[in-house]
């Protein structure tokens, strides 16, 4: 073997070793089965020196391995969602898990290729490493933005939600969202490569440019986490000053094989009011929250709608539940109907006095694109119907002063269905949702995860009702004030604040994902102008 044959070798067996690492690091680190948080802060590091000195071509194949293995990991509960529920026979099911891991690779690919031809040594040996401190967080950041609206966007456990779970590190969130956490993570990994990398003997610490590039690096990581920190001890001091509002929140645990069962309804309806009178014996509670679909059935139509509304003006109190509508336009050959994901607000006088349709829906769970093309795909909607998705963002009025912006199962993720909601004068956010879709895997923890993040970016409290868990309180900050086991029926009550003033993510901070983008094509011109 000749010696740049050699030299080859290694560095493909280091390029795999970075990818592994980076990717079982990130896994152990991320929610779900393990969350420890701190491997966040060197998860990357592996990834990121390999890049560093692998030409483009070679490290975007590093990162699509690394992507790939990372998401294949994270995402294996896809097998349960389209296999158990969804009617899928098993090859089709792994085999969409493994083209979603590596569309979601794609991503990880182009990063290392940018990263590579922006920031690397392959051309240049000796070239500042300040370049990648600053290069690898924008790339980062722009390209889970990407993700985040791209075919409908699948923004899944982006990197800084990570951090769920401390929330005296995550109140900067409420600056720029969970991608300024993102950025941040990411920085501090390429801070510590820059460290490293520069205690090499042939590397001169005279050049003024470099130092000014790290210190600023370093400036920025004592901003956002000393910021998170004081942010974390001031709130709670306002929010009690706020509307305090006690709310219950049943988690039925319903089992999905047996959910939309015609002879399961009544009987469905019947767990829900026990649990329901459990909650609300001392007659404190405001609102009583079910989940998504708590009710399996059109209530339009179905007698059992009585009983629900006759719960709500027995205990005199208002219902917020899940439940499928439909509406019918035009007659005869013009008939259409419509159906939609909705929650259902009933008043203390058995009245509904508002519905909010599910604006974001599920591609391939409540509707299938292209279904004409894909007619093998239809048992994953034929059981629920195939929704339209809702348009409007105004919250549901509780009272006086107590208005709800509605997130429906998987709109948690998307920060931006959250942030409309509140922009529109919405004090308190409400998950509706049904993750028995997840069995018993990861999942339901990083759906909860992310959930987090919604009510620290928007600093309100955040109440999720959960068919089978998590349910659960979220107050301002992110803390959970109390949640729910999985599978496990329960019922469950705290007094949440209603907090009244816009965050800077509301009022704009949620551009600083789609500026990271705008950076992207700015940063390829300037490596162009300076070669």
């Amino acid at each position: 073997m000749t010696r740049s044959a050699a030299s080859v070798d290694i560095s493909r067996w280091y390029s795999l070793a970075a990818s592994v690492s980076t990717a079982l690091l990130l896994f152990f680190a991320m929610p779900g089965y393990f969350g420890w948080w701190p491997l966040l802060f060197i998860a990357l590091v592996p990834l990121l020196s390999a890049a560093l000195y692998l030409p483009p071509r070679r490290s975007g194949c590093m990162g699509f391995m690394t992507g790939f293995l990372y998401h294949i990991l994270t995402l294996h509960w896809i097998v349960v969602v389209l296999g158990r529920y969804g009617g899928l026979p098993p090859w089709l099911s792994v085999s969409a898990m493994v083209l979603l891991a590596a569309y979601m690779g794609v991503y990880c690919a182009l990063f290392c290729f940018l990263f590579s031809l922006l920031a690397g040594r392959s051309w240049h040996r000796e070239r500042s490493v300040a370049v990648l401190v600053w290069t690898a967080p924008i790339l980062w950041v722009g390209l889970d933005y990407l993700r985040g609206f791209l075919f409908t966007g699948f923004p899944w456990l982006d990197l800084g939600y990570g951090l769920y779970s401390q929330p005296v590190l995550i109140q900067a969130a409420d600056l720029g969202g969970h991608h300024l956490l993102s950025f941040t993570l990411v920085l501090a990994n390429g801070f510590i490569v820059a460290v490293f990398d520069r205690q090499r003997p042939q590397v001169r610490w005279n050049i003024r440019r470099e130092k000014r590039a790290l210190l600023l690096a370093c400036c920025f990581l004592i901003f956002v986490f000393g910021y998170s920190m004081v942010r974390f001890r001031v709130m709670p001091s306002l929010f009690r000053h706020s509307l305090q509002a006690e709310i219950s929140v049943v988690q039925g645990n319903i089992a999905q094989n047996l959910k939309w069962s015609p002879q399961q309804k009544e009987q469905t309806i019947e767990t829900y009011e026990r649990l329901s009178r459990q909650a609300v014996t001392d007659h404190t509670t405001e609102l009583l929250v079910w989940p998504e679909t708590a009710l399996p059935f059109y209530p339009q139509q179905d007698p059992l709608a009585a009983r629900v509304v006759g719960l709500a003006e027995k205990e005199n109190l208002y219902l917020l539940t899940g439940a499928p509508t439909f509406a019918i336009k035009g007659e005869g050959r013009q008939r259409q109907v419509s159906y939609f994901n909705s929650a259902l607000l009933i008043d203390p006088n058995g009245r509904i006095v508002g519905i909010h349709a599910k604006q974001h829906l599920v591609p391939f769970g409540e509707y299938v694109p292209l279904r004409k093309l894909l007619p093998f795909l239809s048992p994953l909607v034929e059981n629920i119907g195939d929704f339209t998705a809702g348009i409007s963002s105004s919250p549901l009025v509780v009272g006086k002063q107590l208005r709800l912006g509605i997130l429906i199962c998987f709109e948690s993720i998307f920060p931006k269905v959250a942030r409309d909601e509140v922009a529109a004068g919405a004090n308190l956010l409400v998950n509706l949702t049904n993750d028995a879709w997840y069995g018993r895997t990861s999942a339901p923890y990083q759906s909860m995860a992310m959930a987090v993040l919604r009510a620290v970016e928007n600093k309100r409290s955040l109440v999720r009702a959960a068919n089978t868990g998590i349910s659960g309180f979220v107050d301002p900050v992110g803390e959970v004030v109390q949640q729910t086991k999985i599978f496990t029926p329960a019922a469950i009550t705290a007094k949440v604040p209603a907090f009244e003033k816009q965050t800077v993510f509301v009022r704009g901070g949620y551009a600083f994902g789609g500026l990271c983008l705008a950076g992207i094509p700015m940063l390829l011109i300037w490596r162009k102008r300076q070669l």
